[in-house]
């Protein structure tokens, strides 16, 4: 049996640039599907075209209603193919419209002069030395993947809200499958609003623009494997509707796989 991440993102080519793809519900959310897993099956269309280039580096995925239920169709297409960087343009669409647009950016790494300067963050408990999170009435999705958090930076719904909402965690899809572009897209929607954190409380919510950077190659994914990611989410402003969220993907032995960044909606 295929893992319900690969059924959930799984494509039917429809002709030129056309693919059909029907959400799971092992990735419900609140309202439709798990954001991240619609972020990878936009990825997957361009993944697996055939005038594909590279590898991606970057994709921006801007919701302009909640995807529903049921089927949908993903229209891919390479805009600009340069030397080393393609340019896609993507579309979710079901019967009543555009759901979801997006963009991405594919690219073909060459060796240069490479360095870090994001640092990992030191001193953190290993996952196997923690619990998994176990939280009641959470969405479907979220038994999708084992996170578990650092002492203390789980969140405390009906406790009080908090001064910050920093949160890292270690994370890996439940059960495991070995990391690849499509699951890192999604793994960098994976992490809960930090409204939740600041506030203590359950607000209605939903994210507006996603936009992940992939500093890893095919390679270094595949190093990692099926072993636990290390994630960390902070927001930065919280005003009138609309709040922000930065997040990093990190590998277990400390490599930066991927950042993020997004827009959410909050209403009281």
């Amino acid at each position: 049996m295929p893992h319900d991440f690969d059924a959930a993102i799984h494509l039917t080519p429809l002709g030129e640039h056309r693919f059909a793809g029907a959400t799971h519900p092992a990735y419900a959310n609140m309202v439709g599907p798990y954001g991240g897993v619609v972020a990878a099956a936009l990825l997957n269309a361009a993944l697996q075209h055939p005038q594909r280039l590279g590898d991606p580096i970057a994709l921006t995925v801007n919701f302009a209603a909640p995807p529903a239920d049921g089927g949908f169709e993903i229209d891919a297409r390479p805009v600009r193919t340069n030397r080393s960087t393609q340019h896609w343009s993507l579309t979710l669409s079901q019967d009543d419209g555009v759901a979801v647009t997006a963009t991405a950016v594919f690219a073909t790494r060459r060796q240069t002069w490479s360095a870090p300067e994001a640092a990992f963050p030191p001193g953190l408990p290993a996952a196997a030395d923690l619990q998994r999170l176990k939280m009641p009435g959470l969405p479907a999705w979220t038994r999708r993947y084992d996170m578990r958090f650092m002492p203390g930076e789980a969140p405390r719904m009906g406790e009080g809200g908090a001064p910050q909402s920093l949160s890292r965690l270690w994370v890996r899809e439940e059960p495991p499958r070995p990391l690849d572009f499509a699951s890192l897209a999604a793994v960098c929607d994976c992490f809960f609003p930090r409204i939740f954190f600041r506030r203590g409380t359950p607000a209605p919510v939903g994210t507006v623009t996603l936009t992940s950077f992939f500093h890893a190659d095919a390679a270094l994914l595949a190093a990692q494997g099926e072993r636990h990611l290390l994630g960390s989410a902070q927001g930065q402003r919280f005003r009138n509707g609309y709040f922000d969220q930065s997040a990093q993907i990190w590998s277990d032995d400390g490599q930066l796989l991927a950042s993020s960044h997004q827009m959410v909606y909050y209403r009281e």
